[in-house]
């Protein structure tokens, strides 16, 4: 196995070299925490929980880019990760295993500052590539930057009555599943109780033997708990005792995101999934939640977005950038070669007992952010 590799430019340099920008660590300076709070664009992806979360299993290094010196106010910052890996090369993301993470500016101009310093940095040779993952549909102002992935991005407004909701809804795949649901007394429960957390568990375990995927640690549920306290719940909808499907949602001021779902497919024709996502609104709803992210979807994955269309959602492009620009032909051969290497991966995946998959996941995740 060979060694990691050894970063040959740190945030500090790469700061200094910018001139006008400067680094903190989220996890220690409260500024940031201050920031957070009160920036409009501001998610759960930007909390220090959420942080502290990727630190700690995948040993990711948090900074924050800022035009802010020590002692100054906070006004504005983009945060990354460091992702060091010997297996997928070392890059800076914003952020690692979030759907998006909107660069929080006063003023979209001050992006293409921004932009500059992460071309320098990777000029520099400090890292592979950087990657930005902004909610905004607006590309950096910086042509070095080209787009790397897309995905289809679904919100529901929650500002229309819970009535008019519910007849947003698809009848007869949304409407008369949570109706079904109904009939068949399901059960419901929500919290963060490592009870919870082993139901949760053992439904993803059941979802991503299903898609032939290992699943992500319980280490990285465990702080995700921990870090984010009552901005996660976890909600269980039951048949007799028996968890058949969950859901794990984070929340941020009147924002909600739907980050996991999981789901017996046993169990599939007492319609839990839709039942858990009826009450995620009812709840969100009524506790003053204005929107809910129902995530990104790929673009080929029809299935899923179809289902999500079906709850009345909104959807656009979210589209992801990085620098520097894999060429097209590259860039559709690496494709290509990551295909062939997916299949083979599922197909080894699929043959696997429950123990050594839970096992690859603890070693492979943090090598893919």
């Amino acid at each position: 196995m060979a060694a990691p590799s050894t970063m040959t430019v740190s945030f500090e340099d790469a700061a200094s070299a910018s001139g006008a920008l400067h680094t903190i660590d989220p996890l220690t300076d409260t500024r940031w925490d201050d920031l957070v709070r009160s920036h409009p664009r501001a998610c759960a992806f930007h909390q220090r929980g959420w942080l502290q979360a990727l630190a700690s299993p995948y040993g990711y290094k948090p900074l924050v880019l800022t035009p802010a010196a020590a002692g100054q106010r906070l006004n504005s910052g983009m945060v990354f990760c460091e992702v060091r890996s010997w297996i997928t090369g070392n890059r800076l993301v914003s952020l690692p295993f979030s759907d998006h993470c909107e660069p929080l500016l006063n003023d979209e101009r001050d992006l293409g500052e921004f932009a500059d310093w992460m071309r320098a940095a990777c000029d520099r040779g400090g890292w592979k590539y950087a990657e930005l993952r902004p909610l905004s549909p607006v590309a950096p102002p910086n042509h070095a930057f080209g787009e790397s992935n897309s995905f289809w991005f679904h919100t529901l407004d929650l500002t229309p009555s819970i009535e008019q909701i519910f007849r947003s809804l698809h009848k007869n795949s949304i409407q008369r599943r949570i109706r079904k649901a109904e009939r068949e007394g399901l059960s419901y429960e929500t919290g963060r109780s490592e009870e919870m957390l082993d139901d949760f568990l053992r439904l993803l375990m059941i979802t991503r033997r299903r898609h032939r995927l290992p699943p992500q640690p319980r280490s990285w549920f465990r702080n995700l708990i921990a870090g984010m306290g009552e901005g996660l719940t976890i909600r269980l909808a039951r048949k007799d005792g028996i968890a058949i499907a969950t859901l794990l949602t984070l929340r941020h001021r009147n924002h909600v995101i739907y980050k996991y779902g999981c789901s017996d497919e046993r169990f599939h024709h007492l319609a839990g999934m839709p039942f858990l996502f009826w009450k995620l609104i009812e709840e969100s709803k009524a506790t003053g939640a204005e929107q809910i992210d129902f995530g990104r979807t790929d673009m080929d994955n029809d299935g899923l977005t179809t289902f999500k269309d079906r709850f009345g959602t909104s959807r656009r492009k979210l589209s992801y950038f990085r620098y520097p620009i894999l060429v097209r032909q590259k860039s559709e051969n690496l494709s290509a070669v990551q295909s062939r290497v997916q299949s083979v991966v599922q197909r080894v995946f699929s043959a696997l007992p429950d123990a050594v998959i839970s096992g690859a996941g603890r070693l492979l995740y943090r090598h893919l952010g």
